[in-house]
């Protein structure tokens, strides 16, 4: 999609009106003009706003329209408290994000797929002309993000993971380091390892260093995210109607490359750094068993109960790694648990974090961009529960008695968090695929790109 400035005669406009009707109308020249109703001006938030411009581009999609206008002013609403360059980077934002259709595997149509390839943007200033600039690049990354999660998992194995991790970044002052197999075992990355053991897909471990800052002018922001790339639940095998969809277990490590590219194409003054942990969790003779005992990279045994618990596995190992860039922060982001979409519904990704400061800013954050989250407690009285029988930790609770999934699952990755002297977990399982009032094509959603690149510009 591009923005422009100044709109041609025949663009279809876009306009804003009070009231509960949504129509499409023609002015007395025949051209279209969609009015999209915002109930009461006054009580529009930032909430609010942004599906609304993301509905713009649904209709107009939905009316086969290309070209639309829209004015600038019209989204200037009062409770939105956003200034004008926040206000047209997070317009372009929604636009593009809803203009994104997954449709690789289909068949085009004569016409071709419903696409808006144009928006003029009436009344911007500069500042929200550079607001628009920037927002289509965040947003171009996270389409892309949501590529390689809405891939079939037959075809997005941890090699094409990193291989993708590698496009994406190329061309950027960004580098990747990709380990294999053999470096991961000289590792010692014990529990990445037995996820890896069932599979006929080699695991591989993602690094991505981006210096916007100078190397040791600071210490760097290091974002690690969960890149199962299909869950099949391993022995502990999921139910038929839970596992469509695992292939975008690997959601949490598209993101993390994906914020990482947004900082270095943005030219953001940041050192992050994003590891994922890339294995497919498959079921065969070789697959770890409910029961065994591996010995994770910081030589700590874990009692693997369930094999379905997998990502904290292969997260906390990588971890471990990311204690050698002395960070000052970590930031983890993964699809952990189902009982966080029990929790909180499909509105919300859960936070847990050793630091309030962190918890407040990351809330206000995700009010900003539109990756909402909510916090769990993250308190000592847990680890109990997460003490191992014959090891020193068990990925599930002993006896499994059910209840404080989320919790439990932050719980035991925060054994492999003491060293960080700031450290956030976000369990987006609940935002994974879009629901109806997203305006978003179904699928995969992005979450939470939009809030680590805040993110990324705020620590």
């Amino acid at each position: 999609m591009k923005i422009e400035f100044t709109a041609p005669k025949n663009a279809t406009q876009v306009d804003l009106i009070a009231g509960d009707q949504t129509k499409i109308v023609e002015d007395q020249k025949g051209t279209a003009i969609i009015k999209i109703a915002v109930g009461k001006a006054d009580d529009v938030t930032r909430r609010k706003l942004i599906p609304l411009a993301r509905k713009a581009v649904r209709l107009a999609k939905d009316y086969k329209l290309k070209v639309l206008s829209v004015s600038f002013k019209d989204f200037q609403f009062r409770k939105a408290e956003i200034d004008d360059y926040r206000l047209g980077r997070l317009l372009a934002e929604a636009f593009e994000m809803a203009n994104y259709e997954f449709t690789k595997y289909k068949t085009p149509p004569k016409e071709g797929f419903a696409k808006v390839e144009t928006i003029y943007v009436t009344d911007a200033t500069e500042d929200a002309k550079r607001g628009f600039k920037d927002g289509l690049v965040i947003a171009e990354e996270i389409n892309y993000a949501r590529d390689l999660a809405n891939t079939p998992g037959g075809d997005m194995t941890p090699t094409v993971l990193a291989n993708a991790a590698i496009k994406q970044l190329k061309g950027t002052k960004a580098m990747v380091t990709v380990l294999d197999t053999a470096q991961i075992k000289k590792l010692k990355m014990g529990m990445m390892l037995a996820v890896d053991k069932g599979s006929a897909e080699p695991c591989k471990f993602i690094i991505a260093e981006y210096w916007g800052a100078g190397k040791g002018k600071e210490d760097p922001i290091v974002l690690v995210g969960k890149g199962i790339t299909f869950d099949t639940g391993g022995v502990n095998l999921k139910p038929s109607n839970s596992m469509v969809g695992m292939n975008q277990d690997m959601s949490g490590g598209s993101a993390v490359i994906a914020s990482i590219a947004i900082a270095a194409k943005l030219g953001i003054k940041r050192n992050v750094v994003a590891l994922v942990p890339a294995v497919e969790n498959a079921i065969s003779g070789s697959a770890t068993l409910p029961g065994d005992i591996v010995t994770a990279m910081n030589g700590k045994t874990v009692e693997i109960l369930n094999t379905d618990a997998e990502g904290r596995l292969v997260l906390g190992d990588a971890f471990t790694y990311a204690e050698r860039y002395s960070p000052r922060l970590v930031i983890d982001v993964a699809t952990l648990t189902g009982a966080a979409l029990v929790a909180l519904g499909k509105r919300a990704s859960a936070l847990m974090t050793n630091d309030r400061k962190v918890e407040d800013t990351l809330r206000d954050l995700g009010e900003r961009s539109g990756d909402y989250v909510w916090p769990f407690p993250l308190w000592d009285e847990f680890k109990a529960d997460m003490k191992g029988i014959s090891a020193d930790y068990a990925n599930i609770q002993p006896g499994d008695k059910g209840g404080g999934g989320v919790i439990l699952g932050g719980t035991f990755l925060s054994f492999f968090a003491e060293k960080f002297p700031r450290w956030a977990h976000l369990d987006i399982a609940p935002r994974m695929e879009s629901i109806p009032e997203d305006n978003l094509a179904k699928g995969n959603t992005g979450a939470p790109i939009r809030l680590l690149v805040r993110a990324i510009e705020t620590f």
